[in-house]
């Protein structure tokens, strides 16, 4: 693989992001399993067994060509390229920030990056380990696959979730696990050390909250028509609904969901049902119908419609940055999300060839807090764009893949 550079690496600017963070943890990158020397020191603050802590982010793409089969692990601190498993035929590949789920019709297989994150709060913790092929998991190419801290939940299409220990994933290892009883509609996410999920109810679905046996715990007493799509942001999760989307919330020791409206009938082919955004961010954005995008504010409980030209991809990183989208003349453009005007474009990037975004394999964009990465199957490249400074292409990836699927970790 080549990469090249049109400024000062990614590597850098990372870590002036997070030099404040880094004060109050790690000034410099360390072994994490290699505690203190001073006898009378405990085990450090934020050790992980078998990782290196890190003061910058360790970004990571795992890539994907389902034709070929052809893995990738793509190192954005280093620019190298990591071989792992073939993988023939994934229709889709999600992550949870740390693992990459490569869904392929006899199963999904389970990719550990090596890098992620821990959240604290006042302070984040950067990790990178060596990448890992885990095995495969007993879900097809239908399941949807949410993850915490603890647990990882495992939908199947017909509405049947198993429970994965994410400790146990993380050191290598697919346990048989327990299933849920009974049936939901949509992704079941852990949140708060319980589960949110849907349960069919008179020909309606009501938002439930169950703990992590499986029991209900609470109902906050709303439903939900055609729920489809989900995120989890800073200030709860989001929820998508037929009529807008539900913010659930754990609010002293109890469950809340607040309704966030369009505010005006939306047809279905222009709900937001496929939410991105930057983790960590409050910003979300989901393609509304063919020519616009949706932009919800989660801060403020709004939703905008920006129109643009046909959508392939949309992201934003929030707070005041530009809204993102790939159109099908192979470009990305920036808009003002306040005034919906367009503020910058690149050259076209994408070498001709599919952009359609019916099937799922369409080219993404991937946000972390600088840098934004654009996948173009057909040429052979990952594009990182400095997204604060007029769309500025910052470095090119050519790669001996073609990277059809693409997904970040280590944010």
């Amino acid at each position: 693989m080549t990469v090249r550079r049109n400024v000062t690496p990614w590597a850098s600017a990372a870590l002036v992001l997070t030099a404040l963070l880094a004060t109050s943890c790690a000034g410099e990158k360390r072994d994490a399993a290699r505690p203190d020397a001073s006898p009378s020191s405990a085990t450090p603050h934020g050790y992980v067994e078998g990782a290196q802590e890190a003061a910058e982010q360790q970004s990571r793409l795992l890539l994907n060509d389902p034709g070929s089969g052809n893995t990738r692990v793509l190192d954005l601190v280093t620019g190298k390229v990591h071989r792992t498993a073939e993988v023939k035929d994934a229709v889709r590949l999600g992550t949870d920030g740390r693992f990459g789920y490569l869904h392929a019709p006899d199963g999904t297989h389970l990719l550990d990056s090596g890098a992620w994150m821990v959240d604290h709060g006042d302070h984040i913790h950067y990790y990178s380990a060596a990448t890992r092929d885990v095995g495969e998991l007993p879900a097809g190419s239908r399941a949807q696959i949410r993850s915490d801290a603890a647990v990882t939940a495992v939908t199947d299409e017909n509405g049947r979730t198993v429970l994965y220990d994410r400790g146990k994933l993380e050191k290598g290892q697919i346990t048989t696990s327990p299933t849920l009883r009974g049936t939901y509609t949509g992704a079941v996410v852990p949140y708060e050390e319980h589960l949110l999920a849907f349960a069919n109810k008179g020909g309606s679905t009501e938002l439930v909250v169950l703990d992590r046996k499986g029991e209900r715990v609470a109902s906050p007493d709303v439903t939900c028509e055609a729920p489809r799509g989900d995120a989890v942001t800073r200030r709860g999760v989001i929820l998508g609904c037929a009529d807008g989307a539900l913010l659930v919330r754990a609010q002293g020791g109890a469950f809340t969901a607040e309704e966030i409206p369009y505010g005006t009938h939306v047809p279905a082919r222009d709900r937001a049902t496929v939410f991105r955004h930057r983790p960590g961010s409050d910003t979300l954005t989901a393609p509304a119908g063919d020519d616009a995008v949706w932009v919800l504010d989660v801060t403020e409980r709004t939703w905008k419609r920006v129109d643009t030209g046909p959508v392939v991809a949309a992201n934003t990183a929030g707070e005041g940055s530009p809204l993102l989208v790939l159109e099908t003349d192979g470009s990305v453009h920036g808009y003002d999300i306040a005034t919906g005007k367009q503020t910058a474009r690149t050259k076209a990037l994408l070498t001709a060839g599919k952009r359609d975004v019916s099937d799922g394999s369409a080219p993404v964009i991937e946000v972390d807090r600088s840098r934004a990465y654009i996948n173009d199957p057909e040429g052979k490249k990952v594009f990182e764009i400095d997204y604060n400074d007029g769309l500025r292409i910052a470095r090119t990836f050519d790669l001996d893949v073609k990277p059809v699927l693409m997904v970040e970790t280590g944010r």
